[in-house]
């Protein structure tokens, strides 16, 4: 395989979880009677360009289908991180009616639906049918297609350049990445901002994040990674904030390389921080394996422990990267009989590779359980806050990245 970015052959291997399902492909009971497709799911790092990317297996139309089960909005503290960016933008950008905002990968509305409460002219550019249609009923203007530089070049005809263009956890998904960025520059006003949001390569393998690794993730990103991809498409890196998002996200801004603006100390600052970790060598992305290893041995003992003392175990959260952790660790129902989620599109249905039944969050409650294994770690305090009035007071909550604990 060669670099998605720079077409170096990628001879570094990160981590090897074996052979999965897509992680978002749930799966109704009539669906357990049939053979489940699997890809393998590796990831390499180019020397080159130190771009960490999986193995090309699969296509995003494969991955992203009409019924795609994840919807942003379920979770409120991503809906308060989401009015909170649109509020911070439309004054540091001063945006208003005559303005013009492009979300790229825009979800079921979650964040453009500020804009359209602040009377800010917006498109969301979304290819999953079940998402979009969510879109449109809070009267927000859809252009169902994946986003590269032909479908730019439409939306540009038709609606002229964008002030500001959002990504938010969209470019990790991107198979070609140039193409993508390179699209994103083509519809950008000469004075307009691009804004992309996406978990911090630092924090994985600072924390042993693997969980986060899935086929829908093409890319596994750093500052020092992007920088080189946007300077392909004559953008620059203007700002750089380090966020608590998703275990840890960078949100850059991005500007035309002939923009007045210049880049904040931020930027330098970061660089430095993954430089001083190692990130522009190989040894850094050695340790990975080991250590997620680690993590799922310990985490089938834990619950192989609970079931011999007889305790009552449930999941919390069918999140694409508890499936990544369910189906590297190889659990079953056998130890952990049901995973509750919010989500009404993915209850019913059965976590793709574990076949995990997948609950209401009363029906957990009815259980009453006496330990339950939070999956989405990065939103462990609002599940625990909702949930924590309506359960046994003797009930444990853990999590099992990046080492098994009890959280509170």
């Amino acid at each position: 395989m060669k670099c998605r970015h720079c077409q170096t052959v990628l001879s570094h291997s990160v981590i090897d979880l074996g052979e999965m399902p897509p992680s978002n492909a749930y799966l109704t009971a009539s669906q357990l009677q049939h053979n489940e497709v699997t890809y393998p799911l590796k990831v390499k790092v180019c020397h080159n360009c130190f771009l960490v990317q999986t193995e090309d297996f699969t296509r995003a139309d494969d991955l992203f289908t009409a019924d795609y089960a994840y919807f942003s909005s379920t979770s409120k503290s991503w809906l308060q991180h989401a009015a909170k960016f649109s509020q911070q933008a439309s004054e540091r950008f001063d945006l208003g009616a005559e303005s013009f905002v492009v979300e790229l990968a825009s979800n079921d509305g979650y964040l453009l639906r500020n804009f359209v409460a602040a009377d800010i002219p917006c498109l969301g550019v979304e290819p999953t049918a079940a998402t979009a249609d969510a879109a449109e009923a809070l009267n927000i203007p859809q252009w169902r297609d994946f986003f590269g530089y032909a479908t730019s070049e439409q939306i540009k005809a038709e609606h002229g350049g964008a002030d500001l263009i959002i990504g938010n956890n969209v470019l990790a998904h991107v198979p070609d990445i140039n193409d993508f960025v390179a699209g994103a520059a083509n519809l950008l006003k000469s004075t307009g901002t691009i804004s992309f949001e996406f978990p911090h390569l630092l924090n994985l393998l600072r924390h042993c994040q693997f969980d986060t690794i899935y086929h829908e993730h093409f890319s596994y990103l750093s500052l020092l990674s992007v920088q080189k991809i946007v300077r392909r498409a004559a953008l620059k890196v203007i700002d750089v904030m380090q966020l608590p998002t998703h275990g840890g996200s960078l949100r850059l801004y991005l500007a035309h390389q002939d923009d007045p603006r210049a880049p904040s100390a931020n930027v330098d600052a970061i660089l430095q921080e993954e430089m001083d970790f190692g990130l522009t060598g190989m040894d850094a992305y050695a340790a990975l394996q080991k250590e997620a290893e680690w993590i799922i041995s310990e985490l089938k003992t834990f619950l192989i422990a609970a079931k011999s003392n007889r305790q009552k175990v449930a999941g919390y959260g069918a999140a694409a990267k508890g499936n990544t952790l369910l189906n590297f660790a190889k659990i079953t129902p056998e130890l952990l009989p049901l995973i509750a989620d919010a989500a009404p599109s993915k209850q019913g249905k059965f976590m793709p590779g574990s076949h995990i039944p997948i609950v209401s969050p009363e029906a957990l409650i009815e259980t009453q359980p006496d330990i339950v294994l939070i999956l989405p770690w990065n939103i462990a305090p609002e599940i625990i806050s909702n949930l924590t009035p309506k359960l046994p007071k003797h009930v444990e909550f853990f999590c099992a990245i990046p080492r098994l604990a009890a959280i509170n």
